[in-house]
């Protein structure tokens, strides 16, 4: 099976591909989906944080404080990368465990961090999900309310976008509407379809 890797940066739309990619029926499997599983009350998993950075980090109802935590490991790499040596191990095994389940021509993992984590040998494929940086700030204030300097210090926190275009097989601009994304996406999978046939033919 063709193994997809999705990414780009913070509000380029990665979701929003997917979520197409999903709708045409293409098994999607994301990592941050995955992330929250691994953080929902009672998993294990929240002793390993609360461990390393605090029991003020897990409210008294046992869910994570995601913005405390984020406010946290985009103003300290030492921090962030304490958080993803816990996290990232076990969310690429829950990946590969749910692609060993499925049968179909390619597949799509979606994994923001790809690069800053290391893990593009996951996929045979990188597409990577672009639009310019003042757009992806403008995006994040509309989606999230974050203030620039919160959303500029997560801009900074991940590779440079010029180093994300560099390690992309595909691009897909996402600057404009959203018959253009329609169409850029219906265009690829059907390019993954044929590449998928062609190498297992």
């Amino acid at each position: 099976m063709l193994v997809v890797a999705l990414t780009g940066g913070v509000g380029s739309g990665k979701s929003s591909v997917a979520v197409r990619l999903g709708g045409i029926g293409v098994p999607v499997i994301d990592a941050d989906a995955i992330s929250r599983d691994l953080t929902a009350p009672g998993n294990p998993v929240l002793d390993l944080i609360a461990e390393a950075f605090g029991a003020r980090f897990i409210d008294a109802a046992g869910h994570l404080d995601r913005a405390a935590m984020r406010a946290l490991v985009f103003s300290d790499t030492a921090a962030r990368a304490r958080l993803e040596s816990i996290l990232h191990p076990r969310i690429v095994l829950e990946m590969q465990r749910r692609l060993a389940k499925l049968s179909a021509p390619y597949a799509v993992l979606e994994i923001p961090l790809l690069f800053e984590a290391g893990q593009t040998a996951l996929a045979d494929r990188i597409l990577v999900v672009d639009l310019p940086e003042s757009e992806q700030i403008r995006r994040v204030r509309h989606r999230s309310g974050l203030d620039v300097a919160e959303i500029q210090r997560i801009i900074d926190s991940q590779v440079p976008r010029s180093q994300r275009l560099e390690g992309a097989d595909d691009i897909i601009d996402n600057s404009g509407d959203p018959q253009a994304l329609e169409e850029q996406v219906n265009h690829l999978h059907r390019y993954y379809l044929e590449l998928a046939a062609t190498r297992y033919a």
